[in-house]
């Protein structure tokens, strides 16, 4: 997959593309429906398949949301349209100047004489242009105008429950696990670097791996233990992860600290990817230590359990 930064960058080899449009947050089912169908045209009709998006997230941009919080950072995300198979990933830095473009100069200037658009892909509630004024109806005149091929993709259902980035923010502030993964089509991911802590879980003898998110706008799930896994040297390793303020010896700030099985290993400085299977239980407040012990003893017993259950399936 090639990465181009702007529209205006853009150029493809032969000049002609499969386009669809979205800030794909999550890249959840609903989108990966989009994609697929997206490579799946492209193929037919020997196209180049383009996914167009947007960084910073518009609300990040326009309303100053600093409350927003996405389920992918852009790395993240970039990783994850890449294992789609998609041949170029449009990057626009989204800014108050690009907002101001109306649904015609975009779909003029960025799809049709930038990315050389014969046909675009979108899902069924999309919408585009200056204070998302365009709608699918608008996009029919426009393929028809600049002779484009058109295709929308039905909303994506689960349980007959439509799925959205915003459904998946809410079930993972909940601590639902269980949805926000069905609905995602894989374990949400938490991605950053190892950074050094205090020392409490390895003087406790359960040491863990500290992990540090710089994106802020990166969400965290509910404070609580999860089950866990992550890659290490192209070993699947599973863990036990407490995302929370450490109460029971007065913590300030939130951690995300991962003990992980069955693993002896200097990580520090490492970048690791993180995938949250379940969660256990809410963070707890312990009026002595070897009641924490106990209870991360506990942890671990129920996770070698889950474990050991969906090797099995």
């Amino acid at each position: 997959m090639k990465i181009v930064h702007s529209y205006k960058a853009f150029q493809s080899a032969q000049r002609a593309s499969a386009v669809t449009i979205g800030t794909f947050d999550g890249l959840h089912l609903g989108h990966q429906k989009i994609l697929n169908q997206l490579s799946a045209y492209s193929k037919q009709q020997h196209l180049d398949s383009v996914v167009f998006t947007m960084f910073p997230h518009p609300r990040l941009v326009l309303q100053k949301d600093e409350t927003l919080k996405l389920l992918n950072t852009i790395d993240e995300r970039v990783a994850l349209l890449e294992a789609c198979g998609i041949d170029y990933l449009v990057i626009e830095p989204f800014s108050k100047e690009f907002s101001r473009l109306t649904a015609l100069e975009f779909v003029r200037d960025v799809l049709v004489n930038s990315l050389q658009t014969k046909l675009l892909v979108v899902g069924y509630d999309h919408r585009f242009g200056r204070n998302r004024e365009g709608d699918f109806n608008q996009l029919q005149d426009y393929s028809q105008l600049y002779h484009f091929k058109l295709e929308q993709i039905a909303k994506q259902d689960l349980l007959n429950i439509g799925i959205s980035s915003t459904k998946i923010r809410q079930a993972l502030t909940e601590g639902d696990m269980e949805t926000a993964n069905a609905y995602l089509g894989y374990p949400y991911l938490l991605s950053g670097t190892v950074v050094k802590g205090q020392g409490l879980g390895k003087t406790l003898h359960f040491p863990t791996v500290n992990l540090s998110i710089p994106e802020t706008y990166k969400l965290i799930p509910k404070t609580g233990v999860y089950i866990v896994k992550t890659s290490v040297k192209n070993k699947t390793i599973y863990g036990v992860m407490n995302i929370g303020y450490r109460p029971t010896v007065q913590g300030t700030h939130q951690t995300i600290e991962t003990f992980l099985l069955d693993f002896k290993g200097d990580l520090y400085g490492e970048n690791l990817k993180i995938y949250l299977l379940k969660r256990l239980r809410d963070e707890k407040k312990f009026d002595a230590l070897n009641l924490l012990i106990a209870q991360i003893k506990s942890d671990e017993i129920n996770a070698r359990k889950y474990i050991d259950s969906i090797a099995k399936i």
